[in-house]
């Protein structure tokens, strides 16, 4: 099993930084994929990003192309969301999520492990 903790969310302006980081407990973290989702008030979770279980393989939603990085530390345990240029539409709740098939996808059917949520708000 692999347990999650999302932690960094916060309150930022428009055009502003944050990183989101996710610490995994067990032993199936360096074997897994992970991805990024978010939920926004009202709609339904969406992906974000996706890095495969070595981190050299990354997909991004559209909409975060550019502004959003996601990266893994296999040795800690962590996976991060680097996010830049942040929007007013960026507001929701981000998870992490892992997939131990390591199937690196953007949808969430396939992930079997979730981290609680992390609130990002972003102000206009």
């Amino acid at each position: 099993q692999v347990h999650m903790v999302e932690s960094g969310g916060g309150l930022v302006q428009a055009g502003g930084a944050l990183r989101l980081s996710c610490a995994a407990s067990g032993r199936t973290f360096s074997s897994s994929s992970m991805g990024w989702f978010r939920q926004a008030p009202g709609k339904e979770r969406t992906f974000v990003a996706a890095i495969s279980s070595g981190g050299r393989r990354k997909s991004y939603a559209d909409s975060v192309k550019g502004r959003f990085t996601i990266s893994r530390d296999n040795a800690k345990n962590e996976v991060y969301l680097q996010m830049n240029s942040l929007k007013p539409e960026d507001t929701a709740v981000y998870y992490c999520a892992a997939d131990i098939d390591a199937r690196f996808s953007d949808s969430s059917y396939y992930y079997d492990y979730w981290g609680q949520g992390t609130q990002v708000t972003v102000s206009s």
